[in-house]
């Protein structure tokens, strides 16, 4: 009988004697020291994926496997896969080499694209170059409700995330921009509109603000996978982070996740993506050719080339190797996020205009405007390069709002 054992070097092998049905947690801990040469005090096993992403020893402690249980009892059998966490370093074995003499000297026959392969080594990254995400609960809140309400996660959605980064390094989302696209239960296909993202742009500016990320959907469907990111999500992720143009930049995941209750909540997730994907993209080195479709294995990004994984080369590595961890953090940020939404169904119209002026009447004209949505719709029918800097300058210093502006924007609304 075989276990697969998956830890942060990759899968490998373990021999399991006979009668297996009697082997503990604990006996398997001790197969694994000898024979993949990981002392029994390091090791904490599990049959929760997360086990490879956690960062401190309570998430381990809460995670491990029982040691007294047996392998039978926890649903394992021959092909089954554990997770193996473990501290400190070791040696993989690897296959022998194979060599193939040339010259006189019987050295190795290697190319140029040989050498490359074997200095192209993927490991994890353990820290981010942001310190944290922090998302501003309107914002967040009205991504995910619409995603659970009127999509119910059975399609994907996405949104670029937009705000600040301080001088620590701490990532501020403080609205999301939803831009037209398709989405399905394992693919999401934005539908990129220049001059929409050209009127994006200008109110962000005005804000003070930026483009600092991309959040995502996965759906019910995809959550029953045993991945933390597809590979066509890593592709996009990394294709989003090479274009940034930030070091901070911050890939977020919204899904459904099963509570002790069997109820289910709405689960965020944030990561960057490492330094070695973000240049294997930039390189070329991923295929992408055939990614999602249904030869395809979700859990491994394929490689044009070999690289060197541990002691390996191989030409699929592990998507977990490409993700860092980021820590979330929740504020109240200066933007309300009541306005319609733009690029959903039904479209929005003057009459949300209205009718969103009319609930917020007993509130200062500059509170009345001070949402992203709301801005961009108005940047659809004002000049962006006087106007819409104006308004989103009165909304960042949160000062009044000239009375010919006043008038502008509800004669706008009152043309519905």
């Amino acid at each position: 009988m075989l276990i697969r054992v998956r830890s942060r070097d990759g899968f490998e092998r373990v021999s399991i004697p006979d009668p297996a049905s009697s082997i503990t947690i604990s006996d398997l801990k001790t197969l694994i020291e000898s024979q993949l040469h990981v002392p029994v005090a390091n090791q904490t096993l599990s049959l929760n994926q997360n086990l490879l992403l956690a960062k401190n020893p309570s998430d381990l402690l809460h995670l491990s496997a029982d040691p007294s249980a047996t392998i039978s009892s926890l649903g394992l059998s021959h092909g089954s896969i554990i997770f193996l966490s473990y501290d400190g370093q070791r040696s993989v074995v690897g296959p022998a080499p194979s060599i193939s003499p040339a010259g006189s000297f019987g050295r190795n026959k290697m190319t140029i694209d040989d050498l490359i392969a074997r200095q192209m080594r993927v490991s994890r990254q353990e820290s981010p170059h942001c310190d944290s995400v922090s998302f501003d609960r309107g914002a967040a809140d009205a991504f995910q409700r619409y995603v659970g309400d009127a999509l119910a996660f059975a399609i994907k959605r996405g949104g670029f995330m937009y705000g600040s980064v301080g001088a620590d390094g701490r990532v501020l989302v403080d609205f999301i921009y939803e831009p037209p696209q398709q989405g399905a239960e394992d693919a999401l296909i934005l539908l990129r509109d220049p001059d929409e993202e050209a009127l994006v742009e200008a109110v962000a500016l005005g804000l003070g603000m930026r483009r600092v990320g991309f959040i995502f959907t996965q759906t019910v469907g995809q959550n029953k996978a045993d991945y933390t990111m597809s590979a066509a999500e890593v592709l996009q992720a990394a294709e989003m982070h090479a274009t940034s143009g930030i070091k901070e930049w911050v890939t977020a995941i919204v899904k459904l996740e099963v509570n002790e209750d069997g109820g289910a909540d709405v689960h965020f997730e944030a990561f960057q993506m490492s330094d070695m994907c973000v240049r294997l993209f930039k390189e070329g080195w991923f295929e992408t050719d055939g990614v999602g479709g249904p030869d395809s294995d979700p859990k491994l990004s394929k490689m044009k080339k070999e690289v060197v994984v541990g002691s390996k080369d191989v030409r699929e590595v592990d998507n977990d190797f490409f993700l860092v961890v980021v820590k979330i953090l929740d504020h109240q940020g200066p933007l309300s996020s009541t306005f319609p939404v733009e690029n959903r169904m039904p479209p929005v119209t003057k009459r949300a205009l209205k009718n969103h002026l009319d609930r917020t009447k007993n509130l200062p004209f500059v509170k009345r405007i001070s949402d992203f949505h709301l801005l961009l719709m108005l940047a659809r029918f004002l000049d962006v390069n006087a106007d819409v800097p104006a308004l989103a300058e009165c909304v960042q210093t949160q000062s009044p709002v000239t009375e010919g502006y006043q008038l502008l924007i509800e004669s706008l609304a009152n043309a519905s």
